[in-house]
């Protein structure tokens, strides 16, 4: 039998090379090469054409299967992205920018499912255990049933696991663990994948939770190989600006609930409070009526959320003038601005363009589209839009205004803030008992015309 050939992984980006290297070619890293046995090289692979595995039970789509038990924290937000609690055995990533408030938002969050009477562990790799509880001193949970462990080593950690066999384990962080079977550092693609891999099978064989922390890169996705995040059930990231004492924590996975759900909280100096009206919060601000200002009524996972949209539009001295978006999706601004100026006859050139949405909310729905030209418009103009009116709908390259899905709940929610007319594409389905004046546009022509006298 043909021996298999050797394979060579990089341990700083994963990719995969035929042979050894000093310098990888996908990184350009240096020394970071290493030999990797190939999975069909183990002793399984040469004996497993002689023997016959078991035969697997098979079931047919229709079978009913009763829904995973959950368990509250107490948390709503908290609660509301894991899709209704916390399932036993799962694994849940959760990733986000240093010092956002991981750690704070996941001690608060342990020691509430300890207090709900969860077995939890917190084993911390990046902190000593006087800090840890320093900061539950803090937080006020410096009486809640948690226990508190500081190791990096994986084989001890999973040892104590073994022992203890907890309901929940949060391991703060994953990049910090060190599995002594693999030879490289610590946060290295082979390390991550490795520990990943350990913890993950240890909760579904065990029937524990795990909670992992995990680094972001510069381009805020979370460090190491993106298996990991394949490996696990649910991927969270805790999003916010540091001027800002927003927070908001994003489902991007969700085996157990529906992705892109949303949790609001709020940093105050006894931890993260909850917000149960994010678009109350968001709009708390907004005063009298400027020009440059459009409310948008956006769905985030299965909740409604206004948020605020916000231009600014100078003269530029520069050859090439500015685009500074913060909140929003820049290619989908320039896609904008280009059908502003070659459908509508609107030009920008020569002109800075700065955009922002309040609160430090991201959004990056198409149905923005119509709240992102409103405010364009307005700053240009100088004209502002009704205080009482909510915007929203899709633009397509054609300047057609297409309708977006939910229309109801959006303008619900905008009604219940105060809202009293809306403006939204033509062949949006909205029920007649709704207690909005709403105006159907075909185009962003016809936009321009009703509301600036232009176009």
């Amino acid at each position: 039998m043909a021996k298999a050939p050797a394979q060579f992984t990089c341990t700083a980006c994963g990719a995969v090379h035929k042979k050894w290297n000093g310098k990888c070619d996908a990184c350009g890293q240096w020394n970071t090469i290493v030999e990797e046995a190939p999975l069909s090289s183990g002793p399984a692979s040469k004996t497993l054409g002689a023997t016959k595995g078991r035969v697997i039970a098979l079931t047919s789509l229709a079978t009913e299967e009763a829904p995973p038990p959950r368990t509250c924290s107490g948390l709503a937000e908290f609660d509301r992205v894991l899709g209704g609690g916390l399932v036993p055995a799962s694994a849940i990533l959760v990733g986000g920018d240093p010092g956002i408030g991981k750690s704070t938002l996941l001690l608060q969050a342990v020691a509430s499912f300890a207090l709900k009477g969860l077995k939890c562990l917190y084993i911390s790799g990046e902190e000593a255990s006087a800090q840890v509880r320093m900061r539950a001193q803090r937080l006020g949970l410096a009486e809640a049933p948690v226990q508190l462990g500081a190791e990096t080593n994986l084989r001890d950690i999973l040892t104590t696991l073994e022992a203890e066999r907890p309901d929940l384990v949060v391991i703060d962080s994953i990049q910090t663990m060190w599995a002594d079977h693999v030879d490289s550092a610590p946060g290295s693609v082979s390390q991550v994948r490795a520990a990943c891999h350990e913890l993950v099978t240890f909760a579904k064989k065990r029937g524990t939770s795990v909670i992992l922390v995990g680094h972001v890169t510069k381009e805020g996705q979370i460090a190491g190989p993106r298996v990991v995040e394949h490996m696990v059930d649910t991927v969270l990231y805790f999003e916010g600006e540091r001027g800002h004492q927003f927070r908001i924590l994003r489902a991007v996975k969700n085996r157990f609930g529906p992705a892109a759900e949303i949790g609001v909280f709020e940093m105050t100096g006894g931890g993260l409070a909850e917000v149960a009206n994010p678009s109350a919060l968001f709009l708390s601000e907004r005063g009298t009526a400027v020009p440059g200002s459009a409310v948008f009524a956006g769905i985030e996972g299965t909740r409604p959320v206004l948020t605020e949209i916000q231009a600014l539009i100078a003269p530029s001295p520069l050859a090439s003038p500015r685009r500074t978006v913060v909140g929003l999706d820049s290619g989908r601004v320039s896609t904008i601005l280009a059908v502003l100026e070659s459908r509508c006859g609107i030009p920008f050139a020569g002109l800075d363009v700065f955009l922002n949405v309040a609160g430090g909310m991201k959004v990056l729905e198409p149905a923005a589209d119509l709240a992102l030209a409103a405010a364009l418009l307005s700053a240009r103009e100088d004209v502002a839009l009704p205080p009482d009116m909510v915007i929203f709908g899709e633009i397509s390259l054609s300047a057609a205004l297409r309708p977006v899905g939910q229309a109801e709940n959006r303008l619900k929610e905008a009604e219940k803030l105060g809202f009293s007319q809306a403006i939204a594409p033509q062949g949006t389905k909205v029920e007649s008992g709704a207690g909005m004046r709403l105006r159907k546009l075909p185009d962003l022509v016809t936009f321009v015309g009703d509301m600036f006298g232009a176009g």
